[in-house]
Parts: structure tokens; sequence; C-alpha cells
């Protein structure tokens, strides 16, 4: 943990008193915590509805709509996650940065995003072919290793 009054980031000069009360309260942090958990789940859980239907389950269902539904979901989930995230970096960013589970993390999380924008930028959803299987397989793996190595930076 960073003293009070240290620069969260190298010379960047005094810190905001902020992140460290964050860091310190006694349910602020564990509360981002938990925001940070509900975003992931709204997330996984309506990238694994797509999926389903992508693979051919409930065909009575329209893709497009559900996909609208879904991605709302999930983007919706990706902004809770996104922004607990970056405040409790903010509370210790010099640690997260030197722990080799956080950095794997933010690794795969830009590799399921990029993989999300070619399944989009394909028209996997117009398609759902072998492409689109293999890619929403691979969505799934990686938000799993993330959320893997997301739990393994406090053993490393």
């Amino acid at each position: 943990m960073n003293p009070v009054g240290a620069s969260p980031v190298p010379g960047a000069g005094p810190a905001w008193a902020g992140w460290t009360a964050l860091a310190e309260h006694p349910w602020a942090y564990p509360a981002l915590e938990v925001t940070h958990l509900l975003g992931i789940g709204l997330l996984l859980g309506s990238l694994a509805v797509l999926d389903l239907r992508v693979w051919g389950r409930a065909a009575a269902l329209p893709v497009r709509p559900l996909a609208r539904l879904s991605l709302a979901c999930s983007a919706t989930g990706f902004g809770l996650a996104a922004s607990s995230g970056l405040l409790m970096f903010a509370t210790q960013p010099q640690e997260l940065l030197a722990n080799r589970a956080f950095v794997l993390k933010m690794g795969l999380l830009f590799l399921a995003g990029l993989n999300a924008a070619i399944f989009h930028a394909r028209g996997s959803l117009d398609r759902l072919d072998s492409v689109a299987r293999a890619q929403t397989l691979a969505s799934l793996a990686l938000w799993v290793a993330a959320i893997a190595c997301g739990r393994w930076i406090a053993y490393l």
C-alpha cells in the first residue's frame, strides 16, 4: 500500500488522499469488490446466453433481438467491472503492475475485447457458422481465464 500522500504513479506528485481512504475504509473497498463481481456476473452471464444461441440452443429466439439485449447487459456489466476495477487499481497501482496475475488478466481482457470486435466485424451474428462458434468458445475461455487471474492477484 502506498504511504499517505505518496503518489500512486511514480513521478506524478502527491496522491489524492481519497485513494488511501478508499483502500483503508472498512466497507468501501469491499463494496467495490462486490460491484466488480456483480459486473463480471452480468457480463459473463449475458455473453453465455448469446453464446448458447450461436451454438443453436433456443433456435426459436431471433438472434438480433437477443443479441441487442445480451450486449446491452454485457456492456452494463463491463462498465460496472471496469469502473470498480479502475478504482481498486488506483488504490495500489505499483503493486498491481508488479503482479504477474494482474498483468496477465489485463492481457486476457485485451484479447477478449479484440475477439469481440472481430466477432462483430465479420458479421458472425448473421453467419452463426463454425468460426462464430469457435469465437464464442474463445470468448468464454478468455473471460474465465481473466476471472481466474483476478482471483490469483491476491496470492502472487
